[in-house]
C-alpha cells in the first residue's frame, strides 16, 4: 500500500509540473546560458514549491486552502509583477561566457526565485487538491507517514520532469553560437514577460 502511494505522488508531481510555462522557460534559459548546474538547481526550487503545495494540499487543513483561495489576487500580482521584470531584466542582460561552475550565491538565487515563482501561482495547489480529491486523498485517510511518502513522490516526480527537461535542454548546448544564445535570451525574456503581463491582465478582466 505504501509503495503504491509513494508511486501515485511521483506520478502526480510529473504531470501537474508538465505543463509549458514561465518556469520551463526560465530553466531552459538558465541551462543554455549558465550552465547545467543552474538550470537543475532552479527545477529544484520549483520542485520544492511543487512539494509544499502537495503537502498542504494532502493535509486536508481547510484554513490553508481558504486563506491561498482568498488571497490568490495578490498571489497573482506579485508573481506577475515579478515574471515582468525578469522578464525586462532578461530581455536587456548581455550575455557573458556561459558557466562551467558557480558560486554558492548564483545557485541560492537561481533556486530561490524559481522557488518564488512557482509559489506565487495557488493554481499549483488547487491542481494537486483537485488530483488527491479524487483518488480519496484526505486527512482522515491518510496517516502522516503515508502524507509523507506522498509528498516525497511528489518532489521526485516534479524534481524528474526538470532533470529530464534539462537533459534535452543541455543536448542543443553545443549546437548554439553566441549570436543563437543572445536570441534566445531576449526571446525568452518576451516569453517570461508575456507570461507576466498575461497574469496582471487577467487580473482586471
Amino acid at each position: 500500500m505504501t509503495t503504491i502511494i509513494f508511486l501515485k505522488g511521483i506520478v502526480i508531481g510529473f504531470l501537474i509540473s508538465t505543463p509549458v510555462g514561465p518556469i520551463a522557460v526560465l530553466c531552459i534559459q538558465r541551462t543554455l546560458n549558465e550552465g547545467r548546474i543552474h538550470g537543475i538547481v532552479s527545477g529544484l526550487g520549483a520542485a520544492t514549491a511543487d512539494a509544499v503545495y502537495g503537502f498542504l494540499a494532502a493535509s486536508g487543513l481547510s484554513f490553508i486552502s481558504n486563506f491561498l483561495i482568498k488571497e490568490q489576487l495578490w498571489f497573482r500580482l506579485v508573481g506577475g509583477l515579478f515574471l515582468c521584470y525578469m522578464g525586462v531584466r532578461l530581455f536587456r542582460s548581455r550575455l557573458v561566457q556561459r558557466a562551467v561552475s558557480g558560486d554558492g550565491a548564483s545557485y541560492f538565487s537561481n533556486y530561490i526565485s524559481a522557488l518564488l515563482l512557482t509559489f506565487s501561482n495557488p493554481g499549483t495547489f488547487l491542481a494537486f487538491a483537485a488530483v488527491f480529491a479524487s483518488l480519496g486523498v484526505t486527512q482522515t485517510r491518510l496517516h502522516h507517514a503515508s502524507a509523507g511518502l506522498l509528498v516525497s513522490g511528489v518532489f521526485i516526480g516534479s524534481g524528474f520532469w526538470w532533470l529530464t527537461l534539462n537533459c534535452i535542454t543541455a543536448a542543443f548546448l553545443k549546437k548554439l553560437d553566441y549570436v543563437k544564445l543572445t536570441w534566445l535570451n531576449k526571446i525568452s525574456g518576451i516569453v517570461i514577460a508575456g507570461f507576466g503581463l498575461f497574469v496582471l491582465v487577467s487580473l482586471i478582466l
